[in-house]
C-alpha cells in the first residue's frame, strides 16, 4: 500500500492548520472588539468559505493563482507554480478550514472577562503582554478545540484541493482525492482501505475535541 496520500494529507493539513491558527486568532481577537454592526459584516466575509461549496472556493483560488492570472504569472517569474503542485493544497485547505478556527477563537475571546485585562492594565501591562500572558491562556481550551477541528477539516478537504492541486499519484495525491480516484476506477477494496484510515483519524480527532470540551 502506497502511504504517500496519507503523508501528503498530513503535511498539507498541518501547514494549513498553522496558517489558519495564526490568521484565525488574529482576526478573532480584533473582531471580538468591533462594534456589533461591523462585527456582523466581518463575520459574514470571514465565515463565507465555511458555507460555500468547496468547488466554489477552489474556483476562486484558481482565479487568483492560475498560470494566466496575475498572481500565478508573478510567481512564475521565480519558477514557482501555484497550481497542480502539492503545496497548492495548503492554500485550499487553509481557506476552507479558516472559518472554523476564526469562529471558535472568537467565541473563546468573547467569553474572556474584560475585568482581567483592565486589572492588568492598572498594573502596567501592555496590550501585547495581556494578550499573550493573560487572554490567550484563559481561552486556551476553546482555541485548542478550534485548532483540532481545523486540522480535521483540512485533512478531509477534497473539492478545493482537487481543483487547485489535482491528482497525481506520488506528487499531489491526498486521502480524499485517492478515495475518489480508486472508486472511479472500480477499486472498491483500495477505496475502502483509505476510507477506514480517514475514519480512524477523524474519530481520533473528535475524541480529542470531546476531551478538551470536558476539561473546559
Amino acid at each position: 500500500m502506497d502511504w504517500f496520500p496519507l503523508l501528503n494529507s498530513l503535511r498539507i493539513a498541518a501547514i494549513a492548520t498553522a496558517l489558519a491558527f495564526f490568521a484565525g486568532i488574529g482576526a478573532a481577537h480584533y473582531a471580538a472588539r468591533l462594534p456589533r454592526m461591523v462585527k456582523g459584516l466581518v463575520d459574514v466575509v470571514l465565515t463565507l468559505p465555511l458555507v460555500l461549496p468547496p468547488t466554489v472556493v477552489g474556483w476562486a483560488l484558481l482565479r487568483l493563482t492560475g498560470p494566466n492570472r496575475p498572481l500565478g504569472q508573478w510567481a512564475a517569474q521565480f519558477g514557482v507554480k501555484l497550481t497542480m503542485v502539492w503545496y497548492a493544497g495548503i492554500l485550499a485547505a487553509a481557506a476552507v478550514a479558516f472559518p472554523l478556527m476564526y469562529r471558535t477563537a472568537r467565541g473563546a475571546f468573547e467569553s474572556f472577562d474584560p475585568a482581567l485585562a483592565q486589572a492588568a492594565k492598572t498594573l502596567g501591562c501592555s496590550d501585547i503582554r495581556i494578550f499573550w500572558q493573560i487572554q490567550l491562556p484563559c481561552c486556551r481550551q476553546g482555541i485548542l478545540a478550534g485548532t483540532v477541528l481545523t486540522f480535521a477539516r483540512a485533512l478531509g478537504e477534497y473539492g478545493a484541493t482537487a481543483m487547485v492541486a489535482g491528482y497525481t499519484p506520488g506528487r499531489t495525491a491526498t486521502i480524499s482525492t485517492t478515495v475518489y480516484q480508486l472508486w472511479r476506477t472500480g477499486d472498491d477494496a483500495g477505496a475502502m482501505a483509505w476510507v477506514a484510515v480517514n475514519v480512524a483519524i477523524s474519530a481520533a480527532v473528535l475524541t480529542a475535541v470531546n476531551l478538551l470540551e470536558r476539561r473546559r
